[in-house]
């Protein structure tokens, strides 16, 4: 099927642009008159090759964006409104290109007799595993609406947990620019301006001087490698990520087990496995199925090899407290709160609260990382610039001592 930009006409007459896979142009015209748009200028798109081709295309939809389209369609769904004349609505209200054509095409889907969550399954790179499975189990029960507050409760926990670490990281990152950049500019410019004057000196020459001078030679002759080799090795590492799933195990074994670092990874993806599986339990979804799904969320290969023992373990017909505990992976605090909510018969609310409690947990850990890395950047800075005064300046005054007045 080939892919085509088109101009039509909604039923209220406003202008709607987007793109369409059809066999052919009356094909498109039908998709249209069945969506209720009017054609008005069709043509083929044509497809760019190279690097330069997916330059000016918006491909990603933002977790906002789907925030608000959940959100208009549980308004929709309370206002009695049908899901075809919703979907049309949200398709011509949408700002985002890539998103409208995907409305469109799930429209069409609708309409063809296709369920929702069914049609949203064909773009898996917008709706994944978590969002099918929350609108099917909402079409198996009858009742969307609460598929849908589901779906905008997790999404903006997830908006917000990434807001945080992003302005958590903003300006460490940017102190380490800094300091990286101060590092370059005083051994590659500002140390070999003052290294020939000290060579010239007639007197022996201390052993910190030398380091510094041998430093900043290096800096000026391998300049290229110091920024080459460290992203040379990020690339590499991803690269045999990609290829080697022991590689990629190992590395991630070693990331969970950081002093600081890997409490951090740890703890956020507990945290999202906990939101995950709680909105898809608290939709009716079964435990298996809930699992599942969840796994999907966790970026951690040693964490999702525990999960998978988990699914297992709980196949098998064993407690899910006594499965987590079985792992090693997870923390006790996290079993002993599965085990009340088993017994207790609660386990929706022992979920959100893990998931509230590692979600505070993140941000505090974030915070501490800071305080920690903030002084630790500061004094590295303060050191390496004491070091370039004593070694450039030392040789200097004692060399004022040999002179005769």
């Amino acid at each position: 099927m080939e892919r085509y930009k088109y101009r039509a006409l909604n039923m209220k007459g406003r202008p709607v642009r987007g793109v369409v896979s059809a066999k052919s142009e009356i094909d498109l015209y039908n998709q249209l008159q069945s969506a209720g748009l009017e054609l008005l200028h069709c043509a083929p798109l044509l497809k760019r090759k190279g690097i330069l081709g997916g330059i000016g295309k918006k491909r990603k939809v933002a977790i906002r964006d789907l925030i608000q389209l959940f959100i208009h369609l549980d308004q929709m769904q309370g206002a009695g409104i049908s899901l075809l004349d919703a979907l049309s609505d949200i398709r011509d209200a949408s700002d985002h290109p890539y998103l409208r054509d995907i409305m469109t095409e799930i429209h069409r889907n609708v309409s063809e007799g296709t369920s929702l969550s069914e049609a949203m399954a064909m773009h898996p790179k917008v709706f994944g595993n978590l969002y099918v499975s929350l609108v099917a189990s909402g079409e198996e029960t009858g009742n969307l609406a609460v598929a849908y507050k589901h779906l905008v409760s997790y999404l903006k926990w997830v908006d917000e947990m990434q807001t945080r670490v992003r302005k958590a990281t903003r300006y460490p990152m940017i102190l380490l620019g800094v300091v990286c950049l101060t590092v370059v500019v005083m051994m590659g410019y500002v140390v070999p301006q003052v290294v020939g004057f000290i060579k010239n000196l007639d007197q022996e020459i201390p052993v910190y001087t030398k380091a510094l001078m041998a430093t900043s030679d290096f800096f000026v002759s391998y300049w290229w490698a110091v920024f080459l080799v460290p992203i040379v090795a990020f690339i590499g590492a991803k690269i045999m990520r990609k290829m080697s799933r022991s590689f990629a195990f190992t590395l991630d074994s070693i990331m969970i087990n950081l002093p600081v670092a890997g409490g951090l990874i740890r703890k956020i993806n507990i945290a999202r496995f906990a939101q995950t599986f709680g909105a898809m339990y608290a939709s009716g979804i079964d435990v298996l199925k809930s699992l599942e799904s969840a796994r999907n969320t966790v970026s951690n290969l040693a964490l999702l090899e525990a999960l998978e023992i988990v699914r297992e373990r709980v196949q098998t017909g064993a407690p899910l407290s006594e499965a987590f505990n079985d792992t090693g992976e997870f923390p006790s605090m996290v079993v002993r709160m599965l085990k009340v909510g088993e017994e207790s018969g609660n386990l929706l609310p022992v979920l959100q609260q893990v998931s509230d409690f590692y979600t505070k947990d993140v941000d505090e850990t974030i915070q501490a990382m800071i305080a920690m890395i903030e002084p630790f950047l500061t004094a590295f800075l303060g050191g390496m610039i004491l070091w370039i005064a004593v070694a450039v300046f030392g040789p200097i005054y004692s060399s004022f001592e040999n002179i005769d007045f």
